[in-house]
């Protein structure tokens, strides 16, 4: 960046966006480290659940008492969560939250962030669920669904039950499938592990065929975002534009120049990370956050736009 207007994009960037993000991620909410499982063990303790505890450090450490309302116009935020009760998606924003099947709440001032985004980030089953009291009245009439798909009644409207966004929908893809047509998917979550030797107990198991079936729906919907890429028969126009990059992703199968150097080794190490709400050192951090943007790059370049500028380096010295 030469110009003094890039200089000072890139510098309100980091003061509002990334600095903020580093220091929560030195936080441990809930991780697999001895500080996340002592903390843990404190939120079953103590009274309220394991998630309102979550949304209360979200609060404390990021959101303070932001609402949905306070998100900005543009860009346009969408916080996914899954409704364990219709079995859809529920989605937070500025302007609504709704679930198709059970209506929409126009007065977006009743959550929080932190209430919303520990919602999306409720992980089952340590974390999850979030669960949501609203009246009936707050609803706008006739917004569910039709048929025997209109949920819009007691218990789903007045007690709403979420998990986890991913366990509905772990690439967040529907959301702008249906509206968009250039989609630029990151995929950030650990890829699926192989085990020799899988658990025999229920729990081993229960977990293992959850992580089985979460891989096989994830592994369609990138199959299904790729295709839309491609020429149709006879060389049709593609159904979409945009590109897809994973934190599993292999710089070198990138059609792109001048690739910043990601040796595959050491990016698969970094996709090993632990995907948790536990503290991340300063070099796990910028390595993750290196990688991100050497894989976006070559994404963009690679199948978006051959035209932008190749970088200069790594946003930190680190490399990957």
């Amino acid at each position: 960046m030469s110009d003094g207007r890039s200089e000072d994009t890139r510098a309100a960037f980091e003061q509002n966006v990334v600095t903020p993000i580093r220091a929560f991620s030195e936080v441990t909410l809930a991780g697999f480290n001895a500080a996340g499982v002592f903390g843990m063990l404190g939120a079953i303790i103590l009274p309220g659940s394991v998630n309102e505890h979550v949304a209360k450090a979200y609060r404390k450490h990021l959101y303070a008492e932001a609402t949905l309302q306070d998100m900005p116009d543009e860009p346009r935020f969408v916080i996914n969560a899954s409704n364990l009760q219709s079995g859809s998606v529920w989605r937070f924003m500025k302007a609504y939250m709704r679930d198709w099947r059970v209506g929409e709440i126009k007065n977006t001032k009743l959550v929080t962030l932190a209430q919303a985004v520990a919602a999306s980030s409720a992980f089952p089953p340590p974390l999850s669920p979030a669960v949501f009291k609203f009246d009936e009245s707050v609803y706008t009439p006739n917004s569910g669904g039709s048929g025997a798909n209109n949920l819009q009644r007691p218990p789903y409207t007045t007690r709403v039950v979420l998990s986890d966004g991913g366990v509905y929908d772990n690439l967040g893809l529907e959301t702008a499938w249906k509206h968009y047509k250039t989609l630029l998917v990151s995929n950030a979550g650990k890829p699926f592990g192989f085990e020799e030797k899988p658990g025999t107990n229920w729990v081993s198991q229960g977990s293992r065929v959850i992580a089985v079936m979460d891989n096989q729906v994830r592994s369609l919907r990138v199959r299904q975002l790729i295709d839309s890429f491609k020429p149709g028969a006879s060389g049709a126009v593609p159904l979409r534009t945009g590109c897809y990059w994973g934190i599993d992703s292999n710089i070198a199968d990138f059609p792109v120049q001048n690739p910043l150097p990601c040796p595959h080794a050491r990016t698969l190490a970094l996709a090993a990370t632990t995907t948790d709400l536990a503290r991340k050192d300063d070099e796990t951090q910028e390595r993750l956050i290196n990688w991100g943007y050497a894989a976006c790059d070559a994404a963009m370049r690679g199948h978006v736009d051959s035209k932008l500028p190749a970088p200069a380096g790594f946003p930190y010295r680190r490399g990957v």
